[in-house]
Formats: structure tokens, C-alpha cells, sequence
């Protein structure tokens, strides 16, 4: 009889916790999502064949507490107002390819864009099923990056609205065609869905050899 009324003291005190665990998990979840990690699916095909229409990528939202961002990266940000097509706060998805002060530049003889001088390989940019490459740029270019600002292009350039369009269309204007640092959501690090596409997005090696941009007078 002992051992009766203690279980059922165990089940109701089991009943009792449960709104408050759940409570909890929930906090934690909506604490996590709003501070360290999120989830994005991705849109469009801007940043092919790095990223495919409907993958979802996990972001970390809480790295450029601590750095700046870095060449290479690729970075979820809130697109500045002119980028906008219709959504207000309308999140894009592209890579770094400029941080402040780098003089980004199109092409050399190779037809590879220059960042600092020195030439930048991209084996990342779409590939289409004939094995054709989308070229660097679709025009000639020579930016520096403004401070406190980043050049940001999809890897799928013919496809992008990116701050190559951005500086196209808006007659060479380097603020509508960067974005603000702090308009950085976070750092998107790894492919998670579909299983068959999971895949770390590292920074791709060819950004080891590009120096910092010299300091200026």
C-alpha cells in the first residue's frame, strides 16, 4: 500500500513538471535561434552549384560576436533597402570576397578577379552541364572597399543580385553596392538537408594567398 501511494506521488509530481520542462525546452530553443544557431533554406539559385535551390544551411549567428568577417565566407545578411524586391528584412545568402579596405579589382589576364593585387582563383563558381564556367564578372571593375563594409558576390554570378549588380545598376554608387557588416545575420557552416547534399562550407583555399589590403595614408 506504502509502495502504491508513492508511485502515484512519482506520477503526479511527474505531471505537475512536465508544463514547467516544457517551458524550459521551449526558452532554450527560442534562445538558440535567436542568439547562436538558425536555419535557412535557400531561395534562388544565386549561390549554384555551392548551394541548390531548397538546401537548408545551419548558421552561426553568434561568431561575429567575437571576429570580423572574413574573406570567403559565405554570410547570411539582411539586404540593404535597395536590394529589396518586395519583402521588408528580406534575407540574402552570398560570399565574401571583400572586407573593408580591399581593393577588389576585374580581371587579370586570366580573367580571375584581384584582391590586393594578387589574383583570385574561383572553382567554385557555376559550372553548367556542358562544362562552361560563368565568368568572374560580366564587366570591368575597380572598387575599395569602404570602411565598416563588404563586397559580397553569389557563386553563381550570371544568376546573382549581388554588389556587382548592385554596383552596376546604381551608376558606381560603393554603398548601395556593399553591405554594412552589422547587416550580418551570421555565418552560414554547414549543408544539412538534403543528407545526400551535407557538406561543411569551409573557406575555400584560394582566399590563403590574398594579404590584407595595405593600410591607408
Amino acid at each position: 500500500m506504502i509502495d502504491e501511494q508513492a508511485e502515484e506521488k512519482r506520477r503526479g509530481s511527474f505531471w505537475r513538471e512536465l508544463p514547467i520542462l516544457l517551458g524550459v525546452a521551449i526558452l532554450v530553443a527560442v534562445l538558440v535561434r535567436a542568439f547562436v544557431l538558425q536555419t535557412f533554406y535557400i531561395p534562388s539559385p544565386s549561390m549554384e552549384h555551392t548551394l541548390n535551390v531548397w538546401d537548408r544551411v545551419l548558421v552561426n549567428k553568434l561568431v561575429y560576436d567575437f571576429r570580423d568577417p572574413r574573406r570567403g565566407e559565405i554570410v547570411v545578411f539582411k539586404a540593404p533597402t535597395k536590394w529589396q524586391r518586395g519583402t521588408e528584412g528580406e534575407d540574402f545568402i552570398k560570399r565574401i570576397i571583400g572586407v573593408a579596405g580591399d581593393h577588389v579589382v576585374c580581371c587579370d589576364d586570366k580573367e580571375h578577379l584581384m584582391v590586393n593585387g594578387v589574383s583570385l582563383p574561383e572553382p567554385y563558381i557555376y559550372t553548367d552541364a556542358d562544362g562552361r564556367q560563368d565568368p568572374a564578372a560580366d564587366e570591368d571593375f575597380d572598387i575599395t572597399v569602404p570602411a565598416n563594409r563588404l563586397w559580397v558576390m553569389g557563386d553563381h554570378r550570371s544568376a546573382s543580385g549581388d554588389s556587382l549588380e548592385h554596383y552596376e545598376t546604381s551608376d558606381k554608387n560603393i554603398d548601395e553596392a556593399t553591405v554594412a557588416t552589422d547587416a550580418v545575420v551570421g555565418r552560414a557552416f554547414t549543408i544539412f538537408w538534403p543528407v545526400s547534399r551535407a557538406a561543411w562550407l569551409s573557406v575555400p583555399k584560394e582566399f590563403e594567398a590574398i594579404p590584407d589590403a595595405a593600410p591607408a595614408n
